[in-house]
């Protein structure tokens, strides 16, 4: 029986088509079996990525401490999203923000997003191309990690995600500088070493009511419709530096209220409701008053009144005379005695 081989085309690197591996025929076969054996080919796929990593970008991403079990979870959560991210230890908080351009600078990253807590409360997160700039400076809120959110979509991990992108980020020349930082920092390089070569995820950024909206679904199958894989999250622009952790400023979001401003607003509200209870029920006291009907005062019951007559005041400067005690004062008169005695 004639030994089976498969032909490999020219070098791999080079020719990017499907090969075909052909069976080679012995001398013994007749003419019917070799069209036989013609038809039962061999394909061999080609390499899925033939091509050479070039986008060297890499996104650092770290925070400062104070962060609270949430914002870890989230960071994790990208972490694991970006094939293409680095991690590293918290930073302290008196360090300054320029800090963040050395341990960029160390972790060979040009790309950072930087999680800056405060008060414990309070969650910033920091966009910067480093060294150069530009950067934003986001408050984020209504924070939802996959854990928390436990949503029925799943995808591959590493696989490259498609980024979707809300009209109005075209209209506005600030929405369309955060529009390719976004791009730069959330897009994993085409042929990255930990990526896979699928597509079966989505990132969308919406903006409405002056927020930036982001969500993370699952594309499912040919029929292109779309399950929620999660984070979520919501960004609410503060400002955008010219160059990386400060310069001067580009933009600044006349629309953004500070979450102290926003507090203390909550707690003036909260005084203003008890101050209208207090002053309703002093309206009410009052009103109450006067609904009594006074008792008129009887004119003739002052007739018989006279005043009384004044007493000179009298001051004794001398102590009074002692008393005259009698002896025997209290001692029981003779017949009396005897009378108890018969008794």
């Amino acid at each position: 029986m004639a030994a089976s081989k498969r032909k490999r085309g020219g070098e791999g690197a080079v020719n990017k088509k499907a090969k075909k591996g052909k069976f080679v025929v012995g001398e013994g076969k007749t003419q019917a079996e070799t069209e036989q054996e013609t038809r039962n080919e061999v394909t061999v796929p080609a390499p899925v990525s033939m091509g050479k990593w070039t986008n060297k970008e890499r996104v650092l991403i770290f925070s400062s401490r104070g962060i609270n079990f949430r914002t870890r979870h989230l960071m994790q959560d990208l972490r694991t999203m970006m094939p293409h991210s680095k991690a590293d230890t918290k930073m302290d908080r008196k360090d300054k923000l320029f800090v963040v351009n050395e341990v960029c600078e160390i972790k060979n990253c040009n790309k950072c997003l930087f999680f800056e807590a405060k008060k414990k409360q309070d969650l910033y997160m920091w966009i910067s191309n480093c060294p150069h700039g530009p950067s934003a400076k986001f408050l984020v809120q209504n924070i939802h990690t996959l854990a928390e959110l436990k949503m029925t979509g799943n995808c591959l991990k590493g696989s490259r995600p498609l980024l979707s992108f809300d009209p109005k980020f075209d209209k506005e020349p600030h929405y369309a500088l955060l529009k390719e930082l976004f791009i730069q920092t959330f897009s994993t390089p085409h042929y990255h070493p930990k990526s896979q070569p699928f597509v079966d995820h989505v990132y969308t950024f919406s903006i409405a009511d002056n927020r930036i909206w982001f969500r993370n679904y699952q594309i499912i199958e040919e029929d292109a419709s779309l399950v929620e894989i999660g984070p979520r999250f919501v960004l609410n622009l503060i400002k955008i530096f010219q160059g990386s952790f400060g310069g001067p400023t580009l933009f600044e979001n006349p629309n953004f209220q500070s979450p102290n401003l926003h507090r203390r607003q909550l707690r003036l509200a909260v005084a203003a409701k008890v101050r209208e209870k207090q002053m309703v029920k002093e309206i009410q006291k009052k009103k109450r008053k006067e609904a009594k009907e006074d008792v008129d005062n009887d004119v003739t019951a002052d007739v018989f009144v006279t005043p009384d007559e004044s007493k000179p005041v009298h001051i004794q400067t001398e102590p009074p005379a002692p008393k005259v005690v009698k002896k025997n004062k209290h001692k029981a008169f003779k017949r009396q005695r005897m009378q108890r005695g018969r008794r």
